[in-house]
């Protein structure tokens, strides 16, 4: 399968970008064909201007070369990896931007004869989130950690009912020891690259 792993950090160095690498590797060695797109190193632009959402709802929504190389990127994913920092219990600009720009009408949904809006990404069987936090688990609960529903809920609308999603915490990041930064990070090596049933039934595409 294809795995698409989508980067949002700041940081040159963190313990984010090693948990993504060690993603990546684990991805490969079960087999897998990764990309990994690190969205600052790129330059990615988290707004929307006015000429893509004037094409918004159009048949050629997606007019920035960039976004249209990652909308190739996402058609072609079976496995979906979001690695961020949770900043204010959402996901941080460039990544919602992302979402909003690459997954528009005809690549995150589309719709029916009847105009009724259905998955565009029937071809993604995993999705799986990364993300470190300042706050202990408790007040993360109590914020409602809105990144996290909007990965595992709002983009596996995008992808349909049979999508598996997994979420990969490290709570209590900037006072976490060696010791669970090194746990953390074999952590999420060995739930990008377990075995899951085929989500879908009868073993599926």
């Amino acid at each position: 399968m294809r795995a698409l792993i989508i980067l949002a950090d700041p940081e040159p160095a963190s313990i984010r970008r090693d948990a993504a690498a060690r993603a990546a590797e684990a991805l490969v060695d079960a087999g897998h064909q990764v990309t990994v797109r690190d969205l600052h190193a790129e330059g990615f632009r988290a707004a929307m201007n006015a000429v893509e959402r004037e094409a918004y709802e159009t048949d050629q929504p997606i007019r920035d070369p960039l976004v249209e190389e990652h909308a190739v990127l996402l058609g072609e994913a079976n496995i979906l990896v979001f690695v961020y920092p949770t900043l204010l219990s959402t996901l941080p600009a460039v990544m919602k931007g992302w979402l909003e720009r690459v997954l528009v009408p005809g690549v995150g949904f589309v719709f029916d004869h009847r105009q009724k809006v259905r998955p565009g990404l029937n071809q993604v069987r995993r999705i799986v989130g990364i993300s470190t936090y300042s706050e202990r688990r408790v007040d993360v609960k109590v914020t409602h950690d809105n990144g996290r529903r909007t990965i595992t809920r709002a983009v596996r609308m995008s992808a349909g009912l049979w999508t598996s999603a997994t979420w990969v915490p490290l709570y209590s990041a900037d006072e976490a020891t060696a010791a669970q930064r090194s746990e953390f990070i074999d952590r999420c090596a060995r739930r990008v690259a377990r075995r899951w049933p085929p989500p879908f039934p009868g073993g599926g595409r």
